[in-house]
């Protein structure tokens, strides 16, 4: 990178920020969100909002206020976000193979956490801390991210408010300024509500990945498949299939399904595959060689199982001899590389986890109010948007389906700003319940994939 380049990140930033001063009623409230966007970007070790006010020579408590209090409609300003991403990095319906990747457009859904001290923070509690891999006092979050090819941004995130330590004790939700229509749902329940944001806001999937948390949850599954929505999903040891339709509805033993690990292990259908060895490229590291089999199962849904059938892959890392199954609805003419492909670009968003929380400031938000946090999110989203657009212009490394984003081409039919529901609506309304209940947290296994040259400028 030049001296050249990185004077040019300024005036980019502002243009970039530019398109979203519709979303501010007053000038100095958005002259805010480019004082809070250049910290995030800086090299200060804090980025919570007194480092940055310091820093930009404003009032400490005139920053927490832009946060928690002043009047923005930072609902408008992800969805612009969202459909920038749409128009400017995904490819159109009308967009031939020579812009598409050949894996698609893939969402990835994942949670993260960070530790925090007191008892203050919205949602914080005792919980499984993924980022520390033991129980520990903490917020959850959840999120949903966008692949295509190169390019890859955060489209969505929700802080997971936890049902007997917040959601019954609306008081303590009173006092962290979390709105009475806030209320505790399962964290599926809330990247379904994510997904349905996204595709309304123009965004379509070829593929939905998340780990076996969401895998494991069929009611999950089905609710995507009943959108039309293909997903290879990461499920555990302990799921449910057959894989032949059994003729009668009973509990004994031949007729009931079969955890995935024994069916995988004894069904003679499993039995009669071979293994074969997949390659799976990375980006700075060795390719990792994967063993695979794969077969047609049936699922059960309201005690029955489906008349269809679903793919069940089971993968076996030839070096660490870990095992992994994996489940998608794709048609069976997909091909087992293909499938086996998108399944470990879940990767990516460990990735983006990674950046957001050692560059961006992702974790360190400070405050005590809800709508403060959640905008603090939505600004780390739209930061790590401006670097990927930036990296891939200083790389000069644009693929073929970014071509013609900055000229004519066929454009998505995207729907309107004006007038839609703001957050919460009536999916975040209290009458929202599960449909299943949750089940107990999982640690969730990393990939050791990495991906390197992410240049994090101070402005």
């Amino acid at each position: 990178m030049t001296d050249e380049d990185i004077r040019a990140l300024r005036p980019a930033l502002t243009r970039f920020l530019g398109q979203f001063r519709g979303f501010f009623s007053r000038e100095p409230t958005f002259e805010h969100l480019g004082r809070y966007c250049r910290g995030l970007l800086s090299d200060l070790a804090r980025k919570s909002v007194e480092p940055i006010a310091l820093q930009c020579g404003v009032a400490v408590r005139t920053l927490q206020q832009f946060l928690s209090d002043h009047v923005w409609d930072h609902d408008g300003l992800l969805k612009r976000m969202q459909q920038r991403i749409v128009n400017h990095h995904l490819p159109a319906p009308s967009d031939g193979p020579e812009k598409r990747d050949e894996l698609g457009v893939i969402g990835i859904l994942d949670e993260t956490s960070q530790a925090k001290k007191g008892n203050k923070t919205p949602g914080v509690q005792r919980q499984h801390c993924g980022s520390l891999g033991k129980i520990e006092n903490c917020i959850v979050t959840v999120h949903l991210a966008v692949k295509h090819g190169a390019f890859m941004a955060m489209l969505d995130s929700d802080l997971f408010i936890p049902d007997e330590s917040w959601d019954q004790d609306r008081q303590r939700c009173r006092d962290a300024h979390i709105p009475e229509t806030i209320a505790y749902r399962s964290k599926w329940v809330m990247g379904l509500e994510q997904y349905d944001r996204a595709v309304a806001n123009g965004v379509r999937f070829d593929w939905m990945i998340f780990d076996e948390w969401y895998g494991g949850k069929p009611e999950f599954l089905f609710c995507l498949e009943d959108r039309g929505q293909n997903y290879v999903a990461e499920v555990p040891a302990s799921f449910m299939c057959w894989t032949t339709k059994p003729k009668y509805r009973s509990l004994q033993r031949p007729y009931v399904a079969k955890r995935v690990d024994k069916t995988a292990r004894y069904a003679a259908k499993f039995r009669r595959r071979k293994w074969r060895a997949i390659k799976l490229k990375r980006q700075t590291l060795p390719p990792q060689v994967w063993e695979v089999k794969a077969q047609q199962v049936h699922l059960a849904r309201e005690g029955k199982p489906t008349d269809r059938t679903y793919w069940l892959i089971v993968a076996r890392n030839i070096a660490t001899q870990e095992t992994k199954y994996f489940l998608s609805n794709a048609p069976r003419k997909t091909s087992l590389a293909t499938l086996l492909k998108v399944a470990f670009c879940r990767w990516n968003i460990e990735h983006a986890f990674r950046v957001a929380k050692t560059e961006i400031g992702f974790g360190h938000y400070e405050g005590r109010n809800w709508q403060g946090l959640l905008r603090h999110m939505i600004l780390c989203q739209l930061m790590l948007l401006f670097i990927a657009e930036q990296t891939n212009r200083l790389r000069g490394k644009k693929t073929g389906h970014h071509l013609g984003t900055s000229g004519l081409r066929p454009e998505h039919a995207l729907p309107p700003l004006a007038g839609t529901e703001k957050r919460p609506d009536r999916r975040r309304s209290r009458g929202w319940s599960d449909p299943v209940p949750s089940a107990a947290e999982s640690p969730v296994a990393e990939l050791t994939n990495e991906i390197g040259g992410e240049a994090i400028v101070a402005l």
